[in-house]
This record gives structure tokens, C-alpha cells and sequence, in this order.
């Protein structure tokens, strides 16, 4: 529904839609968020992240040669994207957004939150649009 609701809302300029990794799956997960953050360095956070999802295949589908493939088959620059996941810049920012889910009770994903309030019929755009439609209305 994403392109939905930037089509929709976030283009208009109505609302801020926000994505935060929550890398809950280990530490190869939390290896996966690191380079979708190096890769959004580059402008292609959204390409990367879509690649990592197509590309979950059970143990080791994120080790680092597999996550630098990745980056390589999308044509990002090699050299930078292998820096900047191969120095842990991206850990702390990782961990942080962590913390952060946990600490707000987020136990799966995706969850979606509407002003803080978190929509339990995530996967129903009419009930993501009436929240955010009513937030909206009270301005």
C-alpha cells in the first residue's frame, strides 16, 4: 500500500510517511538494515530494501559478500557501499531504531503507526486512510 499512501498523501504533501527498520531476526537482519542504511547514502535505500526482501532465503542470506553483491547488482558505487558496511557506521543507527521498536512494545513487522497510534488493520488501506483522514480532520 506504500505507493498508495505516497501517491495520496505523502506527494500532496498532507502527510510524512516515516520507515524505520526494525532488524528484530538476528544479527544477520540487523547486517541487512547496516547496508540498506549504506545504501541509502547513495539515494537507493527503497531499491536495496526491496532487493534484501526478494532475496530472504533462509540462513546466510545476508552475509556480507551476498548484501555487497546486492549493492553491486544494482549498480550502486561498489567502493563506498563496501566501505561504509565493512566500517560499522550504520550499527549504532541500527541498534538505535531497535531500541526504539522495543521499547514501544513493536514485537512483529510490519507495524503501522498513525500520530502514535498503531493501526491493527495495517493491511486495510480504507482503515489506514480513516486514521489518517481523521487526524487530518482534527488539524
Amino acid at each position: 500500500m506504500k505507493p498508495q499512501l505516497v501517491s495520496e498523501y505523502v506527494e500532496p504533501g498532507a502527510v510524512r510517511f516515516e520507515y524505520r527498520d526494525y532488524a528484530f531476526r538476528g544479527p544477520e537482519a540487523v547486517r541487512a538494515a547496516e547496508a540498506a542504511a549504506c545504501a541509502a547514502d547513495q539515494g537507493a535505500y527503497w531499491r536495496y530494501h526491496d532487493t534484501l526482501f526478494l532475496n530472504q532465503s533462509g540462513p546466510n542470506s545476508f552475509s556480507d559478500a551476498r548484501l555487497k553483491q546486492m549493492a553491486e547488482t544494482l549498480g550502486l558505487d561498489t567502493e563506498a557501499f563496501n566501505s561504509c558496511l565493512d566500517s560499522g557506521e550504520k550499527r549504532e543507527a541500527v541498534e538505535q531504531s531497535i531500541a526504539e521498536a522495543q521499547a514501544q512494545g513493536i514485537d512483529s513487522t510490519p507495524t503501522l503507526f498513525v500520530n502514535g497510534t498503531e493501526i491493527a488493520e495495517w493491511h486495510d488501506f480504507n482503515a489506514v486512510k480513516q486514521a489518517i483522514d481523521a487526524e487530518l480532520a482534527q488539524g
